[in-house]
């Protein structure tokens, strides 16, 4: 296990940074595929529930009873699950709505321009979001972590999967602040430091819960990954995916990224 911590952070990176790409892709495309944005989202929640449901949740119980035995360990396994549902929930309850990454932007939105009294709370606007992308992104960056820290193969799907999702974050982050100031790289830096809190959750996570990490932690937190992945496969992937369908696109994108997976996770095995 130890031999993955490095391929850990540098996974948990790579989803991270995967926020300042779609501020620059705000900046530097004129018009939005919204067919392969909707696709993208669609696949993306199709890995995360996938993963969640059919790898995930079963390492954690496999874990959990091994530790605590069956009935035990089967309970602890459906708290750590509904547990990791509950804490992003209660994340977006206590987000400002108007700083929820929900929202997600397009890059024509960057043309249509605020009225004279909006630039204070589009820039108001801007800094909420990158925080709240920012308190979304930690859990994520611990998920990312502790997975790859186990399993190399699975850290690298998810870190695919939660990588694609952020790149309309980071457009959700520079569009406001771009409005409001009318400077590219004051808007990209906010993007980019928000997409950083994903390998701050990694940092916390090797220095708080690795002399921890025993069979018991390591069930719980997989369990708890599982919820918290599938809670915003279904609360902001999905809606954001079909916010841009055409023909049901997000759909066969959820299907596509399910076989996919199921494929990988056919052949490492």
């Amino acid at each position: 296990m130890e031999g993955n911590i490095w391929i850990a952070f540098g996974l948990t990176l790579f989803a991270g940074l995967a926020t300042g790409i779609g501020s620059l892709l705000a900046f530097f495309t004129s018009r939005t595929n919204t067919k392969f944005l909707s696709a993208s989202l669609g696949f993306s929640a199709g890995v995360m529930i996938y993963v969640s449901l059919v790898e995930i949740f079963v390492k954690a119980k496999d874990e959990l009873t091994h530790e605590l035995g069956a009935t035990p360990g089967y309970w602890a396994t459906l708290a750590g699950f509904f547990g990791g549902m509950l804490l992003i929930a209660l994340i977006d309850h206590f987000i400002p709505s108007t700083g929820n990454p929900h929202d997600v932007k397009s890059v024509e939105d960057i043309g249509a321009g605020p009225t004279n009294d909006e630039y204070a709370k589009l820039k108001k606007m801007g800094i909420f979001t990158a925080l709240a992308i920012a308190i979304h992104n930690f859990p994520e960056g611990i998920a990312t972590f502790t997975s790859a820290l186990q399993d190399p193969a699975l850290g690298v799907a998810i870190a695919i999967a939660v990588a694609i999702h952020n790149i309309p974050e980071g457009i959700a982050v520079s569009v406001p602040m771009y409005f409001a100031t009318g400077d590219r790289k004051q808007a990209f830096k906010l993007s980019f430091l928000s997409g950083l809190a994903e390998p701050a959750g990694a940092v916390i996570a090797f220095l708080i819960l690795m002399p921890f990490l025993n069979g018991i932690m390591f069930g719980i937190i997989f369990a708890a990954v599982a919820g918290i992945m599938v809670f915003i496969s279904l609360d902001e992937l999905l809606p954001a995916a079909q916010k841009f369908d055409e023909a049901h696109i997000s759909i066969y994108g959820l299907i596509a990224g399910m076989a996919v997976m199921a494929i990988s996770l056919v052949l490492i095995t």
